[in-house]
């Protein structure tokens, strides 16, 4: 199995991890900024209930304070300056003797959330050695506090609440992750990874169905993943052995050719002296005998040349199509008993421009098919009428010349069952009857696709079986047509 760099349950953690950490900033802003407003509200407060403890004090003192007591309250409060303005009277509660110049202004009272937010940030990154002025408005409105101190203690509260937040959210974050990285790895990745080593091992020896993945039983996309995985991995393991079934039958009919070629050789020449016999019955069937050994040697190499893949191109040449039937009906081997009927009805004058040998191969196949169908209800007294017929017509003509020929073989037989329906044209796996090979019709088809046409199985209603093959216009035309050209 390759080696994978970046798994993706990790990619899923890191993913998850960082965009929770992400919308922590995103909260983190606000709330650090409401943290410093509060903070310095906090203060605010407390100067404003400092001067209303005080109020009892005689104004005209001076100070509202004792010495003592305005060095406690600026140490309490870790400021310099507090004052309160009620009713547009100033008074100053406690002063230390050295009061720096402000450096920031703060109005709690006109401060709008931009501003709270610019300031926030200005205090934690530039910070520290400043001094800042503060002033809000307490209650009702009607009494102001003002209170003059260093940014250093403020500053150093909001970085504590950020540390905070910080290990807060990076908590958040990682219980998050963890969350959705189990439910993902267990929902997503290890199926991913099951499908993964599946086709990784099922690739090392496609041919083994043991490697053929077994779907969970899920209604969700990973199952329809993984069916359609297993689906596509059978219908491949089919194929491969049934490829390796037409190299083993090339392989097993090119070890018997040469002792066929020997065989058939021999036949020949007893053929031949045959023929020289006077006798009528010998002079009129000799040929045909010929004919059907060389036949027979040229159908073993194309059942080889089928295992390779392999059909040789047609070689065309104009011929009467009713001697091609009558040639293929006169060499089919029927049982007389069976009591079947041959039937050539193509017209006398079409002519079609195919190669010979190869239709006698699929006229032949076709006829067959159809022979063994009847003969296996010689038994069935309900069956009274048994007759293959071989047709041919030019269709109607259409735009240009004559719409093509349609070459028919059809039966009186039971038809076709549904398993051979369903696996028509294919090898090994569309025969009708038990102890069928399945070729005839993949052959039959291959060499109707090599001259341009095409084979169906006709739909009617109907008893028995109807195979049509249509060829192009240029392969079909009257004699009389022939003639003029």
């Amino acid at each position: 199995m390759p080696k994978v760099r970046w798994r993706l349950s990790t990619r899923i953690l890191a993913i998850t991890a960082l965009a929770v950490m992400l919308a922590e900033v995103l909260i983190f802003v606000p709330s650090v900024s409401k943290f410093r407003n509060d903070w310095l509200t906090t203060k605010i407060e407390a100067v404003a209930v400092a001067g209303l403890a005080s109020e009892e004090v005689d104004a005209g003192a001076g100070s509202v304070l004792g010495p003592n007591q305005e060095s406690a309250l600026l140490k309490a409060l870790d400021a310099q300056l507090l004052a309160i303005n009620d009713k547009d009277a100033s008074r100053l509660l406690a002063r230390a003797e050295m009061v720096p110049i402000p450096d920031i202004q703060v109005d709690l009272t006109e401060q709008s959330m931009v501003a709270t937010i610019l300031g926030a940030f200005d205090t934690l990154l530039f910070g520290g050695d400043r001094t800042m002025r503060v002033q809000g408005a307490v209650g009702d409105g009607s009494l102001v506090a003002e209170v003059v101190m260093s940014e250093k203690p403020l500053r150093m509260a909001m970085l504590v609440y950020s540390r905070n937040v910080f290990f807060l959210s990076l908590s958040i974050a990682l219980f998050a992750a963890v969350l959705v990285y189990s439910a993902i790895s267990r929902y997503l990745v290890r199926p991913i990874m099951r499908m993964t080593r599946s086709m990784v091992s099922f690739g090392g020896n496609p041919t083994d169905s043991e490697r053929i993945i077994r779907p969970d039983e899920r209604g969700d996309e990973i199952g329809v993943a993984e069916m359609e995985l297993a689906a596509m991995q059978r219908r491949l393991n089919e194929t491969l052995r049934e490829q390796r079934h037409l190299a083993d039958l090339g392989l097993a009919v090119s070890k018997i050719n040469h002792d066929l070629r020997n065989i058939l050789a021999s036949s020949q020449m007893i053929s031949d002296r045959l023929a020289t016999i006077e006798d009528p019955t010998v002079q009129r069937f000799a040929p045909l005998l010929l004919r059907s050994l060389d036949r027979a040697l040229h159908y073993t190499q194309s059942v080889l040349a089928y295992g390779r893949a392999v059909e040789t191109a047609p070689v065309r040449r104009e011929v009467r199509l009713k001697h091609l039937v009558d040639d293929v009906l006169g060499s089919l081997t029927v049982d007389p008993k069976s009591e079947i009927g041959l039937i050539n009805a193509v017209p006398d004058d079409l002519l079609a421009i195919v190669d010979p040998d190869q239709f006698h191969r699929v006229i032949l196949n076709l006829c067959r098919n159809a022979a063994e169908a009847l003969a296996g209800l010689a038994e069935d007294p309900s069956v009274v009428v048994r007759k293959i017929r071989v047709g041919a017509e030019l269709l109607q003509p259409g735009p240009g010349g004559w719409g093509g020929l349609l070459l028919f073989v059809e039966d009186t037989g039971p038809g076709l069952p549904e398993v051979a329906r369903e696996n028509l044209f294919k090898a090994f796996r569309g025969s009708a009857r038990s102890g069928g090979t399945g070729l005839g019709l993949p052959i039959a088809a291959e060499i109707v696709e090599a001259h341009g046409g095409e084979i169906r199985l006709s739909e009617r209603d109907e008893p028995g079986t109807r195979f049509e093959i249509l060829l192009p216009p240029k392969t079909a035309r009257r004699e009389a047509e022939a003639a003029r050209a």
